[in-house]
């Protein structure tokens, strides 16, 4: 079972946040500090007793923007000891979360937090503290739907009908479905991927590795280790000097060159039908 701080200056979100931890049959103990400086304090109290100790903390839930030290400051002053608590970050703002995840956090949950996500990141951290390799469950995100574009040559065909055409994604504790044929190229981000479709971006907590493998048939490309393309949103595919880059919409993307040979061969066939 978890002992865990969680820490918030909003006084009312830090008691809903408590609420919601001690109800959860995973939780020994939890703590609550309404600031940097207290929950330092208890923090270091837990260190120099070590994780075993009376005052020892497994994880502790962090709001990001806090008066004084953020939640950032915080997680990065932890970073520097052997075996520091765990950290999720609970948190208003989407845009925070590739430095979250660079500090690695294990969650990163958007207010208003909704019971069953939060119990997500409990079981994410209970895992993760009942591994021995440290290695993090892999998030699933993505659900049955729609529309179904063509794969690329020599795709299996069969494949393509059995991966889901849409991908839930999370916003302030609504989760949208965003149909995957409006996905025009993907961008690793950290432990998340930022999915960009012609409407704007939506993130998601799934590797790009992940996402290359299951959207194989439906016309995914790996072009960069950074970056996961629609083959037939491709509009132009530019080389110059040794570089290769293509353009998808307004956005110009880099080519790796282990990648330029093969990407080149498929927009070549796909071409010439």
């Amino acid at each position: 079972m978890l002992r865990v701080l969680a820490v918030d200056d909003e006084k009312p979100l830090l008691e809903e946040l408590l609420y919601l931890l001690r109800s959860d049959p995973r939780v020994r103990s939890a703590e609550g500090a309404s600031d940097a400086t207290g929950a330092l304090r208890r923090i270091t109290r837990a260190l120099e007793g070590g994780p075993e100790g009376p005052d020892g903390i497994d994880v502790v839930f962090l709001d990001i923007q806090m008066a004084g030290l953020t939640g950032l400051d915080i997680a990065r002053l932890l970073s520097g000891f052997a075996r520091p608590p765990l950290i999720v970050f609970v948190t208003a703002h989407e845009g925070f979360a590739v430095q979250a995840f660079d500090l690695k956090a294990v969650d990163y949950v958007l207010k208003p937090v909704r019971p069953e996500r939060l119990a997500e990141a409990v079981r994410r951290a209970r895992a993760l503290l009942g591994r021995p390799d440290g290695a993090r469950a892999e998030p699933e995100a993505a659900v049955p739907a729609r529309r179904t574009p063509v794969p690329p040559a020599g795709a299996d065909a069969g494949a393509a009908e059995r991966v889901p055409e849409q991908i839930a994604v999370e916003l302030g504790g609504v989760t949208r479905f965003v149909a995957i044929a409006d996905i025009a190229y993907v961008e690793a981000q950290g432990d998340y991927a930022r999915l960009h479709t012609d409407g704007g971006s939506h993130l998601v907590r799934i590797p790009l590795s992940t996402l290359e493998e299951r959207w194989a048939a439906r016309g995914f490309v790996r072009i960069h280790r950074r970056h996961l393309v629609a083959l037939g949103r491709i509009d132009e595919l530019r080389m110059d000097a040794g570089t290769t880059s293509v353009r998808v919409g307004s956005a110009e993307l880099q080519v790796s060159r282990r990648h330029a040979r093969d990407l080149r061969d498929l927009l070549m066939r796909q071409a010439t039908g």
